[in-house]
């Protein structure tokens, strides 16, 4: 195996987004469902043989040390390969927008590198390489919607019925740590139960962070005004400045200056669901 081509990496929405509590060592305690859906990002692996990594932006330019490049030099130095690779992206999630495009892409890197330099490792071994990554990275390499708790480490798989949803991407961003060090953060919310969330599954909870991004960031509040003008009731995702609404029909509706506005579908399974054992 010399290559793999077109190895997708979907973005995730937060359906709703509660903080319970906070521990002693200031991480805060969440509930959220993490959903994929089919707005993704394109990588391309091709093997070298000298161990270096590599890589290519085929559209929007990425940091030199970006979470793809960290996920192989991490799988290399735990396996002790003497493979390498280049890889070529076609960045399509933005970033710093709540959709997890960057942990997604680490996810799929791991998945693909781990198929490409026959490592044969297993979940078990790749989630806690993905957790030192980043705090969704084992999502997307569990490859299913999840109920999700603690400080994200916590994860159970649900079924969620097929929807369609209008995702709105604001010129700005948001950073997550700007998010969770405000004061005026809402960090009490009761907690919730499955039951409650399987009865109304698109309607349930509430984003605990929106408030305070909508004052760091008025774009959020600007994205929410013009799902709101189209009959849509929105919701900011996880701690970026995307929001999102359920929609019953396509809308293909023309996207204000500066803002990506995306029709997407849920997705039952990670499309490589079942690549590490």
């Amino acid at each position: 195996m010399k290559s793999l081509y077109d190895i997708p990496a979907p973005a995730k929405l937060n359906l709703f987004l509660h903080i319970v509590g906070r521990r002693a060592d200031g991480y805060h305690l969440l509930e959220s469902v993490f959903m994929l859906i089919d707005w993704v990002d394109t990588l391309h692996f091709e093997l070298r043989d000298d161990g270096h990594i590599s890589r290519e932006d085929l559209s929007v330019p990425l940091p030199q040390d970006d979470l793809v490049v960290r996920a192989a030099h991490a799988l290399q130095k735990l396996t002790g390969t003497r493979f390498g690779a280049h890889i070529a992206i076609d960045k399509r999630i933005p970033s710093q927008a709540g959709l997890g495009g960057g942990s997604s892409d680490a996810a799929s890197t791991l998945l693909a590198l781990n198929r490409l330099w026959q490592l044969n490792l297993g979940l078990d071994a790749l989630l806690p390489l993905g957790l030192a990554l980043g705090a969704d990275v084992p999502f997307f390499l569990g490859g299913r919607n999840a109920w999700v708790s603690g400080i994200g480490e916590k994860m159970a798989p649900i079924a969620l019925p097929p929807a369609q949803f209008l995702v709105v991407k604001p010129a700005d961003g948001l950073a997550t740590q700007r998010i969770f060090s405000h004061p005026q953060l809402k960090r009490d919310t009761e907690p919730a139960i499955l039951s409650g969330f399987a009865a109304d599954a698109y309607g349930f909870g509430c984003n605990d962070l929106q408030g305070v991004a909508q004052q760091i960031c008025p774009d959020v509040s600007q994205a929410l005004a013009w799902l709101s003008n189209l009959g849509l009731n929105g919701r900011m995702t996880g701690s970026g400045s995307a929001v999102f609404a359920r929609t019953l029909q396509d809308m293909n509706i023309p996207a204000p200056p500066g803002f990506q506005v995306k029709q997407c579908n849920n997705l039952p399974v990670h499309p490589l669901e079942g690549w590490a054992a």
